[in-house]
Parts: C-alpha cells; structure tokens; sequence
C-alpha cells in the first residue's frame, strides 16, 4: 500500500464534540491541509492497494477510479452488486472485504503474494480498458450481455468475457467454439491448421504472359502450406476430449486450402487458358460491372469449396460473379476453411520461400499480422494531426494487406464490427483498407504487427510495376491516407497503432556458412 507523507495524528474529538467526530470545520480544515500536502491522482496511481467503502449510497465512483489507475481495489461494502458481475469474474481483478472486519484488511492484502498482485493489476487494466473506459463501452457491454440472455444457446463464454482481448471483440456470431478464435490457442493448448488460403486483389488487366500475377499464382501454389493433402499426424496431435473440439478437428480434415483471386478490373475476365495451371483449386471471384450477367449479393458469401484434385488434373478454375469493392478483399467467404489468410496484392512479387518463411513465423504469433510491406504513423505538431509514412525507417507500426499473412476471424470482424461509415469511405476512395484492418487488429490485440525479411529488391520490383505505380506515386493518392489515419483514430477514440522495431530474419541469415545449409537461401539472392 502507498506509504504516506509523515503527517500529525488524525486526533478524533474535541472538547466541544462527542470523541470520535469532527466537527464540519475541522474536517473542512483537515481535507484543505490534505490538498496541500497530497496530490490525489499522483497517491492513486502509486498505490497498489485501493479501499473503496461505501459512498452515500452502496456503491462508490472510487471504484472506477481505482480500476483507471491499476490500483487494487478493496471492497468494503457488503451486499454491492458489482458492475456486470453476471459476466466479470471480480476475484480476479480485486479483493473482496467484509467492512465488519475492517481491522483485519491490513494483514489481509499483505498476506497477497508479489505474483498474485501483478496478476490483480494486469486485470484491473483489461477490465478498465474493455468494459469501462467510455460510455459508449458501458453501453455496448450491457447491450450486449443482455443479447447473451435472450440468446443463451450462443452466448461467450467466461473465458471470453474475462481474457484478452474481451467479449466486445470475440463476436460470437461467428463461432462457439473458442478455439476458431486466434486469441485462446494458448489456453487451449492447441495450434492454428497448418496451411493457408491466399486472397489475390487483382485491379489491372492481364495482357501479358509476364505479369506479376501469374508468377504469383505458381509461387503460392508451389508453398508446401497451400495444398490439398492434410497430413494425418496434424489431426492425430489435436484429438481432445471435449466433443466440440472433436467435431471442429473432424470436419477441418477433411478440408482444403485454395487460392481466391478478386478480379476488380476495368476489362473482362481473361479466358481460362491464360491462366497458370496449378495443383491448387483457384477461384477467381469477378466484379458484377466487369462482366453481364446476374451477380450474387454482396452479402453472399457463402462460396462452397471446389471438388479435390488430382496430381493428373492441370487447373480447377471456378468463376464466379459478385458485387467488388475495396473492401470485398475482407469479407468473410466461406470457402477459407483455414485459419491463416495470406493476402496478397496483383503486383506483390514474393517467392515460395518467401511465403513459406512468413507462414512459418505467423504459426507463432497468430492474433497478428505478419508480412512483408510496412509502414508507419507520427504525430504531425505542427498540423497537430496523425501523419502517414511510407519511409524505411528503424520502427514500423503497420504491415500492409498487400503482401501479409493474418487470421481469418479479423474477415469477420472487418465486417461485422466496424462501422458502414468507415467501410463506406474505403470503397469510395478505393484506398485505405489496409490501413483500417491494421487499425482493426491493433485495436483488438494492442500489440504491433510483425515484419519479416523479404529481398533486396522487394521496394525497387514493387515500384517498377506499372499497374500500381502511379498510384504510389499520386500525391492524391497519399493525401488520402493521411485522411485516412485520422478519420479512423478519431472512430476508435485513440491510436491503436503500435510502433515496433522487431523484424524476423531466418535463423542463418546472413550468416557465414554455406548456403546449402540454410533452409530459407531463396531469401538472400538478389
């Protein structure tokens, strides 16, 4: 507990009063002396321990007040009902006393041993932050508690309500199961599925046999983590007791990974011969003005998966036609039955190593992104406003949809979470998506994304393409982010973005040992 400032003896009773009371001016007098002496906020926030009595009714505001500061509160006040005590675990966050035995506190919270308290504090703070830290919270968490109620057979569960990242942003709409969420692998014991979908945004046309995008197909397609085979000793290692858990695993076996391109392009669909064949089933998802023809709705997305392949069959090409807009590239289609989602631009120029070395990495850090292109946020001064760099600098606080791998829950969440309002201003400006899903994301984790070694040449190839190189290179098109940031900092309340100067490298990266005995070479030829 903090250990105030020496400090005469709080005297109780006065010649002229009963002992034991202050008279109004005497206690005017102490709170004046105490204001001089103290600084409230600066007692609160060094305090481990925080006693909140009663107030002139059963509850108190120093509850929050003791939440907002990481100090412990201690509850001195029998029969309070504490806030959303019908989803908050509260022993896990603060100590509940008995205010007929307030002499024994002392002994009580010094008794609580140095991990327990850290413990207490760290869920001080992701209560505060998740559930009370702003009215709209207050009421989005009673909102959505009472749909838990009337809606029982698909409420979240405790885990859900009392860990990381909070019931606010585990929707379970989609899934009861928690281990289709990229936040409780841990927990569970488990791992993601080892492959992959890739997600292809492809915006201009095809007219050569060289374009990026073809050798994009074959280098995803060639990835050992995007095949159709599942390797039985995966599902061999994920066999639990819970039944839930056992019909999850059953059903993801039998399921396969594919690539999906969006083609939100100006001109036709090119015919099917122009494409790459694959082993993988491809699925080229046309925009409804590209072509004639009835389009599916938007909210259609309910693509089944192709049939399997065999090693004889060249390519499995399925077209289908769909209403495309910026944001299309996030929709949760049902036809990514993995969990990682390896998004990718037309113009991103990467190579099977390089893929497989990004997949590899994200497998440990699953709630974030992972990738290759990154790009970073300041605070502007002068402007007094977030600015948006694209520089290679020393830190980093995004990693763009272009070229990165992600869980597929954030799909879900892009769509179902965020406002039409800020879906709406990415589509019409056909830019910004990728900042918002890293806004999303470190929103929801409140850690940055993670980037890993690409080649040399990576910045230079991806400039010299010419389907969106004017793009980078319209001042237009920069002001736009600029906006971007703002407008999206300004709907979450805060910066979520978190800045990070971590990058992975391969293990033997750069090293000076031969290059046969490196398992990511590819990564270092120019």
């Amino acid at each position: 507990m903090h250990e105030p400032k020496p400090r005469h003896p709080f005297h109780l009773g006065t010649p002229a009063t009963k002992p034991g009371f202050l008279t109004y001016l005497q206690a005017a007098e102490w709170v004046s002396r105490d204001r001089r002496e103290y600084d409230y906020k600066e007692m609160l926030h060094n305090s481990t321990f925080c006693l909140v009595p009663r107030g002139r009714r059963l509850g108190s505001f120093r509850f929050l007040e003791a939440l907002q500061a990481a100090c412990v509160p201690v509850m001195l006040s029998n029969g309070w009902e504490l806030p959303f005590s019908e989803i908050i675990d509260w022993n896990t966050a603060a100590v509940i006393g008995d205010e007929r035995l307030l002499l024994q506190i002392p002994t009580t919270v010094r008794s609580i041993h140095q991990d327990k308290i850290l413990s207490l504090r760290q869920q001080t703070q992701f209560l505060w932050e998740a559930y009370f830290s702003s009215v709209e919270k207050i009421v989005q968490t009673t909102l959505e508690i009472i749909q838990d109620r009337v809606l029982a057979h698909g409420s979240r569960s405790s885990l859900m309500w009392n860990s990381h990242p909070g019931g606010l942003f585990a929707l379970p709409q989609y899934s009861g199961y928690l281990g289709d969420f990229p936040f409780y692998y841990a927990t569970l014991g488990i791992k993601p599925y080892p492959k992959f979908t890739a997600v292809i945004h492809a915006v201009s046309p095809l007219v050569s046999q060289s374009q990026p995008i073809l050798k994009l197909l074959v280098a995803v397609a060639k990835s050992q983590y995007c095949a159709q085979a599942v390797h039985a000793e995966w599902r061999a290692s994920h066999i639990h007791t819970n039944m839930q858990a056992c019909i999850h695993n059953a059903i993801i076996s039998t399921l396969r990974a594919l690539i999906i391109v969006l083609w939100n392009c100006d001109k036709p669909l090119p015919a099917k011969h122009r494409w790459p064949a694959t082993s993988v089933p491809v699925i080229v998802i046309e925009g409804e003005n590209k072509r004639g023809g009835e389009a599916l709705e938007a909210d259609s997305c309910n693509l089944a998966p192709p049939p399997l392949l065999t090693e004889r069959d060249s390519i499995n090409f399925e077209v289908l036609v769909l209403l495309l807009v910026m944001s299309s590239r996030f929709l949760p289609y049902e036809t990514i039955v993995t969990d990682a989602v390896l998004s990718l631009d037309e113009d991103t120029v990467l190579s099977t190593t390089e893929v497989d070395f990004a997949f590899t990495v994200w497998q440990s850090f699953p709630e974030r992104i992972v990738g290759y292109p990154a790009r970073s946020h300041f605070w502007d001064s002068n402007k007094e406003r977030w600015g948006y760099t694209s520089k290679w600098t020393n830190d980093y606080s995004m990693v763009l949809t272009g070229a990165a791998i992600y869980h597929r829950y954030y799909h879900h969440l892009y769509t179902n979470f965020l406002p039409t309002s800020l879906k709406g201003m990415v589509d019409q400006l056909a830019n910004c998506e990728d900042i918002l899903m890293n806004f999303l994301v470190s929103a929801v984790t409140k850690l940055p994304p993670i980037k890993v070694t690409q080649k040399k040449q990576y910045k230079e190839t991806m400039m010299g393409q010419s389907s969106r190189a004017s793009r980078w290179a319209d001042p237009d098109h920069f002001a736009q982010r600029q906006t971007c940031m703002n407008k999206f900092a300004s709907w979450f309340g805060a910066m979520p973005l978190v800045h990070s100067q971590m990058r992975l490298d391969p293990v033997l990266f750069k090293d000076q040992v031969s290059i046969l005995r490196k398992k990511y070479r590819d990564i270092e030829r120019l």
